[in-house]
């Protein structure tokens, strides 16, 4: 990945989180929203944007579905306050690492209790 590129994901996930946090006042995306990481194509024309936050399952299906109604929208406001040629198409996917890492967290406290008993 070219040292533009991650200058751009950056950026993208900057100005991404601060109209999600200032701008965007639906409640269905609750507080705890975060954007993980973003990632652009090599011909910056869409950007795939990894959002978590801890959750119910429907509470997520309510966030995905604000956020691809929202991506319009959120796609003008980050032309206003980035200068490029072309801004990215916005696709919204959510990471699982939150639970993932969870789930390792409780499987090693499983492990590591029998030790500590003894």
């Amino acid at each position: 990945m070219s040292y533009r590129i991650q200058r751009v994901n950056q950026l993208i996930r900057q100005e991404l989180s601060e109209l999600l946090l200032r701008q965007i006042k639906d409640p269905r995306l609750g507080n705890f929203l975060c954007i993980n990481e973003v990632e652009t194509s090599p011909d910056l024309k869409s950007a795939k944007v990894y959002v978590s936050c801890i959750c119910t399952e429907e509470e997520k299906k309510d966030i995905m579905s604000t956020l691809a109604t929202a991506s319009g929208y959120l796609h003008k406001e980050l032309s206003k306050r980035i200068r490029m040629r072309y801004v990215p198409a916005l696709f919204f996917y959510w990471d699982d690492s939150i639970e993932r890492a969870s789930h390792i967290m409780s499987l090693l406290d499983k492990v590591a209790r029998p030790k500590e008993q003894d």
